[in-house]
């Protein structure tokens, strides 16, 4: 009866790790005809898939484990999820009350176990046939899904004690003829409870206030962060850009803002109204005057540091009036949805904007130029002869925007390659979701959640991971053939931790190479045979065709690009001095 009323309320999918006392849930889910149900040996991949596919959907995806240590095997995901908005609805089987407190196997205190990370939870009554239970049953399902979701989505827990018997055998009696009668047993038509979620929306004076400061100012800017799962598909690309060209604001767009890539870029220039080269320059650019603000912090530490130092009047839009701006120079917290904001911005503002766009406006203009000359510097550096004298890791991600199919999903992992992605990821118009676990930032389930997120869409999907992401997660490739998901893996192998070489503790050795570098010398084309996937060692030089053809190719291929971490990293930095001296005119 709860998988029922789940799949009634509009659950569509579920991820199922094995175990005893999750018997009498796993067996619901895989007789229900409208669930899709995705099974997996190991807890942690488990839930980072789900995570992955809510995450790419918008929508809630389940999870299901036994009793003890496997439910804490979950909560790295529940936090990302709680931290990302991303819906999650998790299911722990549990010994009834009556073994709690008893020393009895596999039993722990699984009662409010995730704390703060959950968006609600509860525990379900002992499964029996009381009418006022099964309504309270219903009810809490119904519920459940609805917590998952609205102006703050996130994860939500259910508790399930089950006493034995756990299979699904005939037991005399259990259940009376005349219960299936009652309201309790049959039920409604669809759902026992209908949920409708609003969005907030602004006040007209807050929509005059807006308006005004953005009409009157010289300098606006609009700035697009990741984007929340339920943005992907509320959010119009367009009307942000209607409102950037009638206010003369650039749009910088985060790579996981859903702004960067689509049809309202103008692929014919590098300077339209949305901009991705803003890590390089945007600190040598005049502040802005007034600042709009969605989405969580930006990936680009430059740019974050000059919202911070800048004295304009910065509106933060957040659907859930959340503070998610770590800064702390915001001006104003405005408690709506991005999306409405927009559409009553549009409806607001003047279409002729006047000498706000075009040539003559010189912040535009000061921004166009800034683009342009970052594109061109980066593209001089990306040629073939200077990547085979110079490699390093943003060269693969400039190609894994550039060369990927439209439509595409592409998931970046945490640390270095996300960053590249901000650097190096030029907007394109076409149709790319690009995802990432930005919500508490680890590197951990990176696999697991790409590959959920696949699951979701009949787009090439794309996951680009570090080396110790790889790892760490390796788990999760079994989910490729055991869940049907394929995908081009580009493997980043910088044999250890990459992104410490941006951190002071470089200077230190020891203990810099031992215990934070942490070099491995592990061979992953062993690995890729344990899961019997295609895999290459490609040259940094020879990673655009190589990524072509994994493309064009059925089945999973792991193209792994090795680099020297240290290297790698002086040259990024060089290359960032290159265009900035381009932009003061030092390259003339």
């Amino acid at each position: 009866m709860l998988v029922d009323e789940l799949a009634k309320g509009g659950l569509e999918a579920v991820c199922v790790a094995p175990g005893s006392r999750s018997t009498p849930l796993t067996v619901a889910f895989a007789a229900h005809e409208g669930i899709d149900v995705y099974s997996h040996l190991d807890e942690r991949s488990a839930a980072y898939f789900a995570l992955g596919r809510a995450r790419r959907t918008g929508e809630p995806t389940a999870l299901v484990s036994t009793s003890g240590t496997a439910t804490a095997n979950f909560h790295p995901a529940v936090m990302e999820a709680d931290q990302a908005r991303v819906p999650l609805l998790v299911l722990t089987a549990d010994r009834p009350h009556e073994l709690r407190d008893s020393g009895a196997n596999q039993t722990v205190d699984q009662v409010e176990l995730y704390g703060d990370a959950v968006r609600w939870d509860a525990e379900l009554p002992d499964p029996e046939p009381d009418e006022r239970k099964v309504r309270s049953l219903r009810t809490t399902a119904a519920r459940a899904l609805s917590e998952t979701g609205g102006v703050d989505p996130g994860p939500v827990h259910l508790n399930c004690p089950f006493r034995k018997p756990l299979e699904p055998i005939e037991v005399p009696d259990a259940v009376p003829d005349a219960f299936a009668e009652t309201l309790a047993g049959r039920g409604r038509d669809g759902a026992f409870v209908e949920t409708e979620s609003g969005t907030r929306a602004l006040a007209d004076a807050q929509y005059d206030d807006l308006v005004r400061t953005l009409e009157n100012a010289d300098r606006p800017l609009i700035v697009a962060g990741p984007a929340d799962p339920a943005d992907l598909s509320v959010l119009d690309p367009d009307r942000v850009a209607t409102v950037a060209e009638r206010v003369g604001a650039p749009i910088l767009a985060d790579p996981l803002s859903n702004l960067r890539f689509g049809p309202h870029v103008d692929r014919e220039s590098a300077t339209g109204p949305v901009y991705g080269g803003y890590d390089a320059y945007v600190d040598t650019l005049p502040e802005p005057d007034a600042v709009v603000r969605f989405g969580a912090s930006p990936t680009s530490k430059p740019l974050r540091h000059a919202l911070r130092d800048s004295d304009a009047r910065q509106f933060l839009i957040d659907p859930a009036g959340d503070w998610r701006e770590a800064t702390f120079t915001a001006t104003d917290l405005l408690a709506a949805s991005p999306g409405p904001v927009f559409e009553g911005l549009c409806e607001r503002l003047e279409a002729d904007a006047g000498a706000k766009t075009g040539s003559e406006n010189e912040w535009l203009a000061a921004f166009a130029d800034a683009e342009r000359r970052h594109w061109a510097v980066r593209d001089a550096a990306l040629e073939s002869s200077s990547l085979e004298a110079e490699p390093f890791e943003g060269a693969v991600l400039a190609d894994v925007f550039e060369e990927a199919p439209d439509p595409a999903t592409i998931f970046v992992s945490n640390s270095m390659p996300i960053r590249d992605a901000d650097r190096f990821g030029r907007p394109r118009d076409a149709d790319l979701t690009v995802l990432s676990n930005r919500g508490a930032s680890g590197i951990d389930g990176i696999t697991s959640t790409a590959l959920g997120a696949g699951s979701a869409t009949g787009e090439p999907l794309v996951l680009v991971t570090g080396d110790l992401a790889f790892y760490h997660d390796s788990n999760g490739l079994l989910a490729v053939d055991r869940c049907g998901v394929d995908a081009t893996i580009v493997l980043l192998d910088n044999d250890g931790g990459g992104i410490f070489h941006e951190l002071p503790i470089e200077e230190f050795e020891p203990p810099f190479t031992a215990q934070f570098k942490t070099p491995h010398g592990l061979e992953f084309d062993a690995l890729a045979d344990f899961y019997d996937l295609a895999f290459e060692r490609v040259a940094p030089v020879d990673f655009a065709s190589a990524y072509r053809w994994s493309l064009e190719s059925a089945g999973t291929q792991v193209l792994a690009v090795e680099f020297d971490s240290e290297a790698s990293h002086r040259r990024r930095d060089a290359l960032a001095e290159r265009i900035r001296e381009e932009l003061r005119g030092d390259g003339e």
